[in-house]
């Protein structure tokens, strides 16, 4: 399985993709919204983790620019943020985000997440 990261900050970004190799998955990275939304069109990753506080084009932004592609429509997006608000996970929702997680998160919560996200897009 492929996972999209998309993280701006560069430890946040290593260290989620040790996690995923570790756990078998295949990794792309992106640094910015932009460029989220261009590996999401060139790679089709199976999830995408995007962060929402990002440089370019925001998460909200990036998530409804993948969203309105027909070929991406269904990959799960799990939207990550330090933004913890009742509002913060609504808008990531309605943005399109299958799940919302309030960094810091646990490494076993990220890996939890993507499992569900994987698991409700293969009974789809």
């Amino acid at each position: 399985m492929k996972v999209l990261i998309v993280e701006d900050n560069p430890d946040t970004r290593e260290i989620w993709s040790t996690i995923f190799t570790v756990s078998g998955y295949e990794v792309v990275l992106a640094e910015n919204g932009l460029e989220g939304v261009e590996a999401a069109q060139a790679q089709h990753p199976d999830v995408i983790v995007m962060d929402y506080s990002l440089p370019l084009l925001d998460g909200w932004q990036a998530t409804r620019r993948i969203r309105s592609q027909p070929a991406l429509r269904m990959v799960p997006i799990i939207g990550v943020t330090a933004h913890g608000r009742v509002a913060d996970r609504q808008s990531a929702l309605e943005a399109g985000c299958n799940d919302y997680l309030t960094k810091p998160c646990e490494p076993r919560d990220i890996l939890a997440a993507v499992a569900r996200a994987l698991g409700s897009a293969e009974r789809s």
